[in-house]
């Protein structure tokens, strides 16, 4: 049973109600995790207020500290964690180690966190009188994070909320919980005092409670577009400050002069990583000119050599993370050949190295797919890959502006002058030139446009520092002041 973890250790809390975490390369039940009702997400919301108190008034060495302690752990230990990640959501072991890393990147750049928080002070703003702006902790803020990143995402918020201040209520996917468990005991161990990180696992419920408590006063979620909308609307609502990303359709454009060798790698890479399984994953080639003629071939070579299997066993691709959503991934595909779409590679029916009751899919690859075939409207979040030709550039920047959602995008071209063009016009929050997921480093924000993000803010970087601060101006006149005595130790930041 995978218990809550709240006040430093773990914590069972007064729900009865459970669900299920499968092995997705099984297809068997693994584990089960406890689901928190609306009173026991007050118990934790409560506990977390507390400690909230008492970690704002901890100086910025300190709290920087044991961000370092905990980066030192889960640097030491990160097999730990991406095997954990892997046992539970089914990518391959690379890649949930590479989701440690880029999750570790953002937990080094909150170590910097007395840089980051500082502002500005001006003397003189009139005579003898003094502005300086200052940014403070808001008390207790909720992360909700989804199954696809069960270990970056948290990381995306969870050290800089910490190293600015606040208590953290974690409420991680109830598909893949252990991660966050795990996360949440290193922080512990680290030196972090008991209740400023608290993981609440559950459902629609406790989800609903954390929007709905006034203790809450802000929230961070990353989702399906419907969700993140519901997510925004009702915190909002409950007048908290709110950032929800939500669903993309991302769009890579291959100009007539890429290299195709290149831009046939990136498309099979950011389209079946994590069995496609991204808000960043590549899931339309727009093909202009004649380019899709050669293009789609070379695509489906490199489909014909990936290993669907067990992420444990070294393949390239594993299941997805449960047999409803593989069951639901496969209808896309079936709606795609109904539709007319040339199904070039089918996955339905893959060789897999795994038991028989994973819940697997391989690669899809559909070519002539027209903008009204859902194939192309949805997000499938799955391992299907659609080819859109188009005759012009033109054409090609109406069709990825027009789409609803605005996460990342991608470009490949020789032509500096063109990608120049593309980066200004596109409409959408995150672009790669040659690179076909452009996840920006940690000391830049994530986040998209238009349906893919609701909310003014971004997440990591410096957005993410002020979305858990608020500003402060202070103005300020002193008499001169008095002898304050002898002290000839070393001054210290302590």
């Amino acid at each position: 049973m995978i218990q809550h973890f709240v006040g430093g250790k773990a914590w069972s809390g007064a729900s009865a109600r459970t669900g299920d975490v499968f092995d997705p390369a099984t297809g068997k039940v693994a584990d089960s995790v406890l689901f928190a009702s609306t009173a026991d997400v007050d118990t934790v919301v409560s506990s977390a207020a507390q400690a909230a108190k008492s970690w704002k008034e901890v100086s910025l060495a300190k709290r920087s500290a044991v961000l370092f302690a905990f980066r030192e752990i889960m640097n030491a230990r990160s097999a730990e964690l991406a095997a954990v990640v892997t046992a539970q959501h089914g990518k391959v072991l690379s890649d949930a180690a590479g989701e440690v890393q880029r999750g570790l990147e953002v937990v080094e750049y909150a170590c910097g966190i007395p840089t980051l928080i500082r502002a500005g002070f001006s003397e003189n703003v009139s005579t003898g009188v003094d502005s300086y702006a200052i940014r403070q902790p808001l008390g207790v803020v909720a992360v909700i994070s989804p199954f696809n990143f069960p270990a970056m995402v948290p990381l995306w918020f969870v050290p800089i909320a910490i190293a600015a201040g606040n208590a953290v209520v974690l409420k991680p996917s109830e598909k893949d919980p252990g991660a966050a468990v795990l996360l949440a005991e290193w922080f512990a161990e680290a030196g972090l005092p008991e209740g400023v990180l608290n993981v609440v696992h559950g459902d629609k419920e406790a989800v609903d409670a954390l929007l709905d408590h006034p203790q809450v006063k802000a929230v961070s979620f990353v989702g399906s577009t419907p969700i993140a909308r519901y997510v925004y609307e009702r915190g909002t609502a409950n007048g908290k400050r709110v950032q929800a990303l939500g669903g993309a359709k991302n769009h890579m454009v291959v100009l007539p002069d890429a290299d195709l060798d290149l831009a046939a790698d990136a498309a099979v890479n950011a389209g079946f990583g994590s069995a496609g399984e991204r808000c960043m994953a590549i899931s339309v080639v727009v093909a202009v000119g004649s380019v899709g003629d050669a293009l789609v071939p070379l695509i489906a070579s490199r489909i014909a050599k990936i290993k669907t299997g067990d992420g444990r066993r070294g393949c390239d691709m594993g299941p997805l993370v449960t047999g409803v959503h593989r069951d639901k991934v496969a209808s896309y595909v079936q709606a795609g050949v109904d539709a007319g779409a040339t199904a070039v590679v089918d996955g339905r029916d893959p060789d897999v190295d795994g038991e028989p009751g994973g819940f697997w899919l391989g690669p899809t690859l559909f070519d002539h797919v027209t903008p009204d075939m859902s194939v192309y409207t949805d997000e499938i979040f799955g391992p299907v890959l659609s080819v859109v030709r188009v005759s012009s550039y033109d054409e090609g920047l109406e069709l990825v502006n027009n789409s609803p959602y605005g996460n990342g995008t991608a470009i490949f071209t020789n032509d500096g002058g063109a990608a120049r063009r593309f980066q200004h016009e596109v409409e959408v929050g995150m672009v790669g030139v040659n690179v076909p997921i452009p996840v920006p480093m940690a000391y830049y924000s994530f986040g998209g446009w238009k349906a893919s993000l609701f909310g003014d803010t971004h997440a990591h970087g410096l957005e993410g520092v002020h979305f858990f601060t608020r500003g402060k101006v202070v103005t300020s006149r002193w008499l001169d002041p008095s002898h304050g005595g002898l002290n000839l130790g070393f001054p210290t930041q302590s």
